[in-house]
């Protein structure tokens, strides 16, 4: 039996992918400290603002992967889709965390306190132990029955994410309601800001995919590995 490790060649599109994540990435960077004027009311501090929401909408579409990957391991029993599961998770996650870091950061001066138990927040949170948990249960030693079970939770974990959407369209909390996409499809934000954060929000997704791809290839590394190493014990028994 011969097992090719994946991901161990770097083909032009690869390096063309990681070059436009980085221009873009710089290019929000230049528009949020330099092209998008101060907001009169907030401040600076409102800058914050193309990070938190952009890392926020990324982490959406990190768990959705999550959802989507485990369902269709459930049903296909492939590692590639286990892979892209856990890769997604671990990912969403790093956004989560940016999500609870740089909201009280933002909130402080606005609210007056770091933190406040607003169910948007407690919503966010409970998200982040949710998924803290599906990695720690991958981190045991693999099987199939665990990664099955794991695949249950990232899927059940995902009903989460439309609660807290909710909670912030339809609850009356301190969480701001939404400004981007208003009711009725309009905008609260003048053109430079809607630009600024459209790019900002281009960024984070670019980066997450690419992250996305380095860790699937990682991970299926890992996969043709213990295939390899089995593979080996079998031959020496025999």
């Amino acid at each position: 039996m011969q097992h090719v490790l994946p991901g161990g060649e770097r083909r032009p599109w690869h390096i063309v992918q990681a070059t436009i994540t980085y221009v873009v990435m710089a290019l929000a960077l230049w528009c949020v400290f330099v092209y998008v004027p101060t907001e009169k009311v907030q401040g600076i501090v409102q800058r914050i603002f193309y990070f938190h929401v952009s890392s926020a909408l990324t982490m959406f579409l990190a768990f959705f992967v999550v959802f989507v990957a485990s369902s269709a391991y459930l049903w296909k029993q492939t590692s590639w889709w286990d892979s892209v599961a856990v890769s997604a998770a671990e990912i969403g996650v790093v956004f989560c965390t940016i999500v609870l870091m740089t909201g009280p950061i933002w909130g402080r001066p606005i609210w007056g306190v770091w933190w406040t138990w607003d169910p948007t927040l407690t919503l966010t949170l409970v998200l982040w132990l949710i998924y803290i948990a599906y990695l720690m249960l991958r981190a045991q030693t693999p099987d199939a029955k665990r990664t099955r079970f794991a695949a249950v939770l990232g899927i059940i974990g995902f009903v989460d994410v439309p609660l807290i959407r909710w909670s912030v369209v339809q609850w009356r909390t301190l969480h701001p309601k939404p400004v981007v996409v208003q009711e009725g499809g309009t905008t609260g934000l003048p053109p430079s800001m809607l630009l600024t954060f459209v790019i900002a929000l281009v960024a984070c997704v670019l980066l997450y995919f690419f992250l996305l791809r380095e860790r699937v290839a990682l991970a299926q590394s890992r996969h043709a590995l213990e295939a390899l190493r089995d593979d080996i014990e079998q031959r020496l028994e025999s």
